[in-house]
């Protein structure tokens, strides 16, 4: 037993004590909510883990959720480090995602990400910020930086961001990571007008998003929120709207991933509050259909379908040109398979069904990490509604598709396919799948 051990378990029993359960009553709880029912997990188990002799890694997600721990604690019970703070007000931006990005280098990845992280970068942001320091930096810094500069950080992030899509975060993180703290925070200390300072800015929160996006479809959740975060306030503080607000739905869907429901509900409204002064269509659809997953997480059925029917106006009056926006990318095919999946948890399968079909087969799927998330979700809506055949063929064609990836996602989907498959194992077809499928897991386990 470490030290570390015995301060996990002391908190987890102070916890419970805090709430007068049992042990017995912890353990009813926790089987509860993991979903395995009241009998799901004994009394032993949280006594080995007060005792320190055990830790729950599988089980400290619903620990957390059962016990209602506050973020200190919950970063203590994850990692037994402290909970880093938001980027406040007084801090400088610049410096500090380029401490976030030479800390990401040296795999310095302990962070967790937290509802209350995501609901304190919404702080306002140092609207001075470009004008002091373009002014403060104009005399010592020896990088002139013109639009030249501001171009090749937008090229550079395009193409990563294309490998990305294409072969999932885990390809390249590193490289993005690695030009933000040489080449980028070097213009970023240069010298350049308060004009030229706010497109810098802009680029920059492109890149830094484009990093927490990699670091999220790598699976370090916190880390990715810590450089949304980043994101969201070096493009605020440039006055760019439509990349601030699209740092916010990338916390917004993070916490929506992660079952944060309150959080994503409020990072979905701060972010359409954000784009409400941007006229163009796909933005507009990006951000209302962000809103609409977070009320569907949230119960609120409701808010889901006006923000969905908000959103499907938006992307029918899209132009067929993407443009060069950041919210560009988001495409009629993107918008089929978000809206697929908000109706499936709606409960409207067979919608949800045909916007899937819609996004494989009608617009086109052209990024095969892509290609291969909607593949399984639709295999999981095929068994669904009890069509063993088309979730095999089309689990099957998932598979062709993720090999090679890099992506959380789709390491989760092998997972989830893997537990689905277990119900109908009787099935004579289940056996070619699951060889392939356990090669795939493997695979991407490592």
């Amino acid at each position: 037993m470490t030290p570390r051990d015995a301060a996990i378990g002391a908190l987890i029993k102070a916890a419970r004590l805090r709430r007068g359960w049992s042990q017995a009553r912890l353990a009813r709880e926790l089987g509860i909510a993991e979903g395995r029912g009241p009998r799901g997990l004994d009394r032993s188990s949280v006594y080995r883990w007060e005792r320190g002799t055990r830790l729950p890694d599988y089980w400290l997600p619903w620990i957390i959720q059962v016990l209602d721990l506050s973020p200190p604690e919950t970063e203590q019970v994850r990692t037994g480090f402290p909970t880093p703070s938001p980027p406040a007000d007084s801090v400088d931006t610049v410096a500090s995602v380029i401490e976030l990005g030479l800390g990401d280098l040296v795999e310095r990845r302990h962070f967790m990400a937290s509802g209350a992280y995501a609901l304190g970068a919404l702080a306002l942001p140092d609207a001075e910020a470009v004008t002091r320091r373009s002014s403060a930096v104009a005399t010592g810094a020896t990088a002139a930086v013109g639009q030249g500069e501001v171009a090749a950080i937008r090229s550079m992030t395009k193409a990563l961001g294309d490998a990305a899509a294409e072969l999932g975060g885990g390809h390249a993180r590193y490289l993005a990571v690695r030009y933000l703290t040489e080449d980028v925070a070097r213009w970023l200390n240069g010298r350049y007008t308060e004009a030229t300072g706010r497109e810098l800015f802009a680029a920059a929160a492109e890149l830094v998003h484009l990093a927490g996006w990699m670091a999220g479809d790598e699976g370090h959740q916190g880390l990715a929120q810590r450089y949304y975060a980043h994101s969201y306030r070096l493009a605020a503080e440039a006055g760019h709207a439509e990349v601030a607000a699209t740092a916010l739905r990338g916390m917004a869907v993070q916490a929506i991933d992660l079952g944060h429901r309150a959080a994503a509900v409020r990072l979905s409204e701060a972010c359409v509050h954000e784009a409400r002064s941007l006229t163009g269509p796909r933005a507009t659809a990006y951000y209302q259909a962000t809103l609409a997953n977070a009320a569907a997480l949230d119960g609120d059925r409701a808010t889901a379908t006006a923000a969905l029917t908000a959103s499907a106006t938006a992307i029918e009056r899209a132009p067929a040109a993407p443009g060069t926006s950041w919210a560009a990318h988001y495409s009629p095919r993107r918008w089929a398979h978000e809206s697929g999946m908000i109706l499936a948890q709606l409960g409207e399968t067979d919608a949800a069904e045909e916007h899937l079909r819609l996004a494989l087969h009608i617009h086109g799927l052209d990024r095969r990490r892509t290609r291969a998330i909607v593949l399984a979700d639709l295999g999981t809506l095929h068994l669904r509604r009890g069509d063993t055949d088309a979730a095999f063929a089309t689990w099957s064609e998932f598979l062709d598709n993720a090999s090679g990836i890099r992506s959380i996602k789709v390491t989760d989907a092998i997972t989830d396919m893997r537990a689905r498959l277990t119900r109908v194992r009787h099935l004579p077809a289940t056996a070619d799948l699951d060889q392939r499928d356990q090669r795939a897991a493997t695979l991407h386990e490592h």
